[in-house]
């Protein structure tokens, strides 16, 4: 028994590298893997990549958050900043760019790496190379070796400095991007608010108007029975009412879609009938609306924009890096091990030097890459001018939008006034059988529409100064 143990362990010894080997085979082949990634287990926050920019808070996004109640505009926005998925993904981003980043500060510093192998020679080989003349040495035909390897760059023509720059003016590009969809949900979520608003006035007008048609069909039924109404008026009455209920339904569905946008916007899974809105539409006039100055403030503060300009300044240190493939490098390099003999004799071996590395032919590889990094930097450039171009157009429009939609507000809100009295008088003329049921119909279809009118004017003029402050990028909560 003892014999076998003995047998078995001198076995081991004499074959422990082949077994180390064929381990490490085994390993790169592919035959031992780990774990596979499930794309859709969640994914704790990286804490090594906080964000470059205070004024851009780091919320946690929360599939599980439930809404009841009433809701007003500001608790919206903050749960929509807290959990819609947009904002997540794109904050994620960030800590993709964050890592870019520190991968390109990594490349500046030393690597230190083990390095094995295993050699056959035909015929046997010293297992060192001589240090002196007749020195006395081992030979043999299987060959192992490990060695503690650091290498580290010392003159690279600007290019690790260059890349560092461009990942850096990526990451502070991704967090304005951050910011620019920030402030493009908040809008989503006001535009949005403020339309279920108007639509909800506009529903209650359509109800009060059912409700008065309703009364007002019970007043010509009344007035029929004692034959102080024609059958033909009860008729119009009654189509009237019938297209009011058609309207008032549709209105409905109108402001259900509204809400469910609404809901989606938010990022959470509530169901759009748990909560309710709450909040009514003002009318505060801009004095000063100059199309100029307010252009200037939106190049200064739109986050979109300052993004696409980190963008192309870190496409001209992308140019710089890719002109250093021109230039000779330099790098340190060093190395400490063992080389071991099949036969069990060992020795130490080390090495210390600088190695320079001079690009002479390399079929045009560096100018071409040099030559896409500069057509992309021209191409960063046009983006730029695009979007200055876009700032002045959306400002442009949202003043445009402003001031309409004011004016409607002053032209309807006379236009009700007028709609009540007229309606009042037509009543009266009709209880004292001097008016007609058309003459009612017609100024009560002008009193809705008129307030109709004056409910959605209020909301596009909320909704523009939404805009507006979208469009100089003044709207960030």
């Amino acid at each position: 028994m003892v014999d076998g143990e003995l047998q078995e362990k001198d076995f081991f010894m004499t074959n422990r590298y082949f077994i180390l080997l064929a381990v490490a085979v085994t390993l790169l082949s592919g035959c031992a893997v780990t774990p596979k990634t499930d794309p859709y287990a969640a994914i704790d926050r990286l804490d090594a990549t906080p964000f470059n920019n205070p004024e851009i808070p780091l919320t946690v996004h929360d599939e599980k958050t439930m809404i009841t109640g009433a809701l007003n505009l500001e608790q919206a926005i903050r749960i929509a900043l807290t959990n819609n998925p947009e904002i997540a993904a794109t904050q994620w981003d960030v800590s993709a760019a964050s890592s870019k980043m520190d991968i390109a500060r990594a490349t500046r510093w030393p690597s230190l790496s083990i390095e094995g192998g295993y050699v056959h020679t035909i015929p046997d080989q010293r297992l060192i190379a001589a240090t002196y003349n007749r020195e006395p040495g081992i030979f043999d035909s299987n060959f192992y070796r490990g060695d503690l390897v650091v290498k580290m760059p010392l003159f690279t023509a600007g290019r690790i400095i260059n890349e560092i720059d461009a990942a850096k003016l990526l990451r502070d590009s991704e967090e304005k991007r951050l910011a620019r969809t920030r402030n493009e949900l908040i809008f989503n979520v006001s535009s949005t608010f403020y339309s279920m608003l108007g639509q909800r006035e506009i529903l209650r007008s359509l109800e009060f108007s059912v409700k008065t048609m309703e009364e007002h069909h019970k007043r010509v039924s009344e007035l029929l029975a004692v034959e102080k109404a024609a059958n033909v008026d009860l008729l119009r009455t009654e189509v009237r009412l019938a297209d009011l209920r058609q309207d008032l339904l549709q209105e409905r569905n109108v402001f259900a879609v509204e809400k469910r946008v609404l809901t989606n916007l938010l990022g959470t899974k509530n169901d759009k009938d748990s909560f309710s809105i709450k909040g009514t539409l003002t009318f505060e006039e801009l004095a000063d609306l100059s199309t100029k100055d307010l252009t200037l403030t939106a190049m200064k503060k739109r986050s979109d924009y300052l993004s696409a300009k980190d963008r192309l300044a870190a496409q001209a240190r992308k140019v710089d890096a890719a002109r250093a493939g021109h230039w000779p490098t330099v790098s340190l390099f060093g190395a400490y091990g063992a080389r071991l003999a099949g036969s069990g004799d060992s020795e130490d071996l080390g090495n210390l030097g600088v190695g320079v590395s001079v690009p002479i032919f390399e079929g045009g590889r560096v100018t071409a890459q040099v030559n896409q990094e500069r057509a992309a930097l021209a191409a960063a450039k046009q983006r730029l001018r695009k979007i200055e171009l876009q700032i002045r157009q959306e400002v442009e429009v949202a003043v445009l939008d402003i001031q309409s939609s004011s004016q409607r507000i002053h032209a309807v809100q006379q236009s009700i006034n007028q709609a009540q009295e007229s309606l009042r008088i037509e009543r009266m003329k009709y209880d004292l059988a001097s008016g007609s049921m058309t003459d009612v119909l017609d100024t009560q279809s002008a009193l809705l529409q008129s307030e109709t009118n004056y409910a959605r004017a209020l909301a596009d003029y909320r909704i523009a100064k939404e805009r507006l402050k979208l469009a100089t990028g003044e709207n960030a909560l």
